[in-house]
């Protein structure tokens, strides 16, 4: 009997599980500053520099925080997690998919893929639901501030983690291991058992790279907000949309087990076909 088949499920953070910026619960406003403030100066650095926009909001907060005489270090930012706010049902999810995958012989793996920061998702109730967490993360000096980016996810090189996840590499530092060539049948997960779970523009990358390759994504909004997400189904770029609501018994959860059903279903038939060529050799 062949090894339970593995379903890996990606998420985005921000405006995806969370009802807004990780960052805009407590970090920011522990500078004093509003949101819109902080953004608006990380965006305009960013344009004047001619820097990618995840590094120059990464160079903005330390920045911003010697300013304010507030080291930036590990322990704030995981502690800012605490704060966090999640879209209905979120905290729940995760043991109720897990539940009905194992009900079909499936085993589910939970990833996030975020521009975030990891501190700040490390310190959040559902931090420890995930395989990994593939996020924006800080080097810290010898005094324990954030002294270089460490790891930096844009909105394009989101894709590389989704490679990581199909290959089974996730140690991030291991690029030897990801470039190498392997053979489909020998990938951890399959792209047929990947969906990708994500709010807008920024996860089109990712959505259009499951829709290419056989897996599933799905584009989630705040309520009254959907507009923002019919262009992506009507450009084919998602399979699905679904207002950002994780609750039990709600369309988005049944939808997710539909998928884990049918590739449940699909891996059984495989199972069978093998079997029956195998006879066949004998």
């Amino acid at each position: 009997m062949s090894a339970k088949p593995i379903i890996a499920i990606m998420y985005d953070f921000d405006k995806t599980l969370s009802t807004k910026d990780m960052q805009d619960f407590a970090f920011i406003p522990s500078l004093g500053m509003k949101a819109d403030e902080f953004w608006k100066k990380a965006n305009d650095f960013g344009t004047r520099e001619k820097m990618d926009g995840i590094l120059a909001y990464m160079y903005t907060s330390v920045n911003e925080s010697k300013k304010h005489n507030l080291p930036l270090k590990r322990e704030s930012l995981v502690a800012y997690g605490k704060s966090v706010e999640f879209f209905p049902g979120v905290e729940g999810w995760f043991s109720r998919i897990n539940k009905f995958a194992e009900s079909r012989g499936i085993v589910v793996e939970h990833y996030i893929i975020s521009s975030g920061l990891k501190e700040i998702i490390e310190g959040t109730p559902i931090a420890k639901e995930f395989k990994e967490i593939f996020a924006c993360e800080f080097y810290y000096d010898e005094e324990g501030c954030a002294a270089w980016p460490k790891t930096s996810v844009n909105y394009t090189n989101k894709t590389q983690f989704v490679y990581r996840i199909n290959k089974g590499v996730l140690d991030v530092s291991n690029d030897v291991d990801l470039n190498r060539s392997m053979p489909d049948d020998s990938k951890r997960i399959p792209f047929t058992n990947m969906v990708y779970i994500g709010d807008g523009l920024s996860d089109v990358p990712c959505m259009k790279m499951m829709q290419s390759y056989g897996g599933q994504s799905i584009a989630v909004y705040p309520k009254g907000n959907r507009h923002k997400v019919e262009e992506l189904l009507l450009k084919d770029r998602v399979n699905f949309i679904y207002p950002a609501d994780y609750s039990e018994n709600g369309e988005l959860e049944k939808t997710m087990k539909s998928i884990i059903e049918k590739i449940a279903i699909c891996d059984r038939l495989t199972d069978i076909n093998q079997s029956q060529l195998k006879s066949i050799g004998k």
